[in-house]
């Protein structure tokens, strides 16, 4: 079952549903908000809805069929031409409107469809209708970078972990802090080796445009599995094991937490 969202616009209660092809909202709860006795098919009868709707299709649609639309376009307006979005979607293979049944059934619209939909509600619930979904859409954001940045926060805490065991059994006495920067940096690529597949400098050269290191560039899961990583190659240092061996179980740890972490991801996007 697809996510769904709520946005209260004008005191009207408009979901959101989250497909695999992008967010549609719900026409039939956007239909509340007129006046009087409406059908979504009225809209859709009109020839200015017509033509924006071939318009949108033909931009996002690489299959959508010209000859059908021509047919329908010709014969919107007209006294007598009704049509259903079922009957839209049958003919034209279109994928901005989606008609389904059951209990949480109804027509949904891809957003920018929606948007257009809100001004035949009126001018007023459209302008609050965006207001609305961005606002939804800030806080979402907001969310994620608390995330990301708590991630990182505990990454780099778990970085003063990993570098103190570097320093109590890895760096020898006496060398210049050039030579001891440099085992550092062998570690750290140890842990990019073993996650990424790549060292800081392999990233660098493969994306030279690109902002920050290969670790600022890495999604919430990567530095979730970081952060565990540098936490296990501490207590692996502390145990004396050659690097050779520790890149070889830092490697099958991250790919199994990866791999978990993943598939945890795609099950709540299904759900």
């Amino acid at each position: 079952m697809a996510k769904k969202k709520k946005l209260i616009v004008k005191g009207t209660e408009v979901t959101i549903s989250l497909e695999n092809d992008g967010e549609y909202i719900s026409l039939t709860d956007m239909l509340k908000a007129k006046d009087g006795d409406f059908f979504i098919s009225d809209w859709l009868r009109n020839r200015n809805t017509v033509e924006f709707l071939g318009i949108w299709e033909s931009v996002n649609n690489p299959d959508f069929n010209y000859g059908e639309f021509a047919i329908i376009r010709s014969q919107a307006g007209l006294n007598n031409y009704k049509i259903s979005v079922k009957e839209w979607n049958k003919k034209t293979n279109a994928i901005g409107l989606k008609a389904t049944s059951g209990r949480y059934g109804g027509t949904y619209a891809h957003i920018d469809i929606a948007f257009e939909f809100g001004m035949w509600i009126s001018a007023e619930f459209k302008v609050y209708l965006i207001q609305e979904y961005k606002r939804l859409k800030e806080e979402e954001n907001n969310r994620l970078q608390l995330n990301w940045n708590l991630q990182r926060t505990l990454a780099k805490v778990n970085y003063t972990i990993h570098t103190d065991a570097i320093k109590e059994h890895l760096i020898p006495e006496k060398l210049t802090p050039k030579q001891t920067s440099l085992v550092y940096a062998s570690e750290a690529d140890l842990l990019n080796m073993a996650l990424f597949g790549k060292t800081a400098a392999d990233w660098r050269a493969q994306n030279s445009d690109a902002k920050g290191n290969i670790r600022d560039q890495a999604t919430l899961e990567q530095l979730v599995v970081l952060s565990n990583l540098e936490s296990i190659n501490a207590v692996l240092i502390r145990q004396c094991l050659e690097q050779g061996k520790r890149l070889t179980q830092l490697n099958q740890i991250a790919i199994t937490q990866m791999t978990s972490l993943v598939n945890k991801a795609n099950l709540n996007k299904l759900k």
